[in-house]
């Protein structure tokens, strides 16, 4: 009873905006328009996306112009949840927020990396920040090094692990996305324990434990299809928490010697008891990572309708959908068939 009291009301607002989710019927519509102005235009239907492209001209349907507005619709969602929230509720937005966070990071990241002439306008961003993050947004923009990127974070967590790799000389790109990544979850993990109660943290094991198991099974079939990397690099590069993976498990698909055999080491392991990855020959992990992580999401959610499932549900498929709708413009842009 104490859970339906305590979140019923933002059960309530979350049905509330999930009445705009886009549904399955509506891309298909939306794939068969002809130009990106046309999906923009249908996009307008829905609450949430015609308060963004109110004012949006031809010239702002470039796809950074494009990718920013969805993302501030993202945002938006975040804010008006976090409003409505009780003190409980904020404990975990705050958690979640981080998650925000490091996309940003990321985008100023490879801007600053690639030595970008025009920097990406983030000032649509700055309210949002200014009330949720310690960052200067504007200032990590505006950045125009990795030196002067990392410097520009002093002050928050993710300060000192870039600022070590690259005392260290080993600041790359695809480092310091992955320091990012392991910060973050290594974060999650730790003060879940702290804040949350025990039912809040199962839920939350159970949703961050399978990305993170699924994250290094990617990894793990990328370094072995692509990159040929040692089990020692490897292992440098997975996240060390698991959930259905054992250490063992880990060390012997990090040493087998081909894909052939990584692939059955995976179908050998408690994710292989799934139907989607037991019925495939050569399983897609890029393909496949989604399809498990969403069954997991809409679980806990179905299992638990009042609890903190139904914000971290909700706030997982508005990020699923923003990608969804990105993925259909750009085909649109480039003429592929909607199928």
């Amino acid at each position: 009873m104490g859970s339906l009291i305590t979140y019923s009301g933002i059960a309530t607002k979350v049905k509330a905006m999930e009445r705009w989710r886009i549904k399955d019927e509506q891309f298909e519509e939306m794939a068969a328009l002809e130009s990106v102005p046309e999906a923009v235009d249908y996009l307008r239907r829905f609450l949430p996306y015609r308060e963004i492209f109110e004012e949006a001209e031809e010239k702002d349907m470039h796809r950074g112009s494009i990718e920013q507005r969805l993302n501030l619709s993202q945002y938006r969602d975040f804010a008006k949840l976090y409003k409505f929230a009780n003190l409980k509720q904020r404990r975990f937005l705050d958690l979640y927020f981080m998650h925000y966070e490091i996309s940003i990071i990321k985008t100023c990241l490879r801007n600053a990396v690639g030595h970008r002439e025009q920097r990406q306008d983030l000032s649509m961003f700055k309210d949002f920040f200014e009330r949720h993050s310690s960052i200067d947004l504007i200032l990590l923009s505006q950045s125009g090094s990795m030196a002067e990127f990392v410097g520009n974070l002093k002050g928050s967590p993710y300060y000192s692990p870039l600022n070590l790799m690259l005392e260290n000389g080993k600041a790359s790109l695809p480092a310091c996305e992955t320091a990012l990544d392991m910060l973050y979850f290594r974060t999650m993990w730790k003060i879940k324990d702290k804040y949350l109660s025990k039912e809040e943290r199962r839920i939350l094991s159970q949703c961050f434990g399978t990305r993170m198991d699924m994250l290094n099974l990617e990894w793990l079939c990328r370094s072995k299809k692509f990159y040929q990397l040692s089990p020692g690099e490897i292992y440098a590069m997975l996240i060390p928490i698991q959930l259905h993976l054992t250490k063992a498990e880990i060390n012997k698909m990090a040493e087998a010697e081909n894909l052939s055999q990584l692939y059955e080491l995976i179908r050998g392991s408690w994710y292989g008891k799934l139907d989607v990855i037991r019925q495939s020959e050569e399983p897609d992990l890029d393909h496949l990572t989604f399809e498990i992580i969403d069954r997991i999401y809409q679980m806990t959610r179905r299992k638990d309708p009042y609890s903190i499932a139904i914000l971290n549900s909700y706030l997982y498929f508005k990020e699923r959908e923003i990608a969804h709708i990105i993925n259909t413009i750009e085909k649109i842009r480039y003429g592929l068939a909607a199928n």
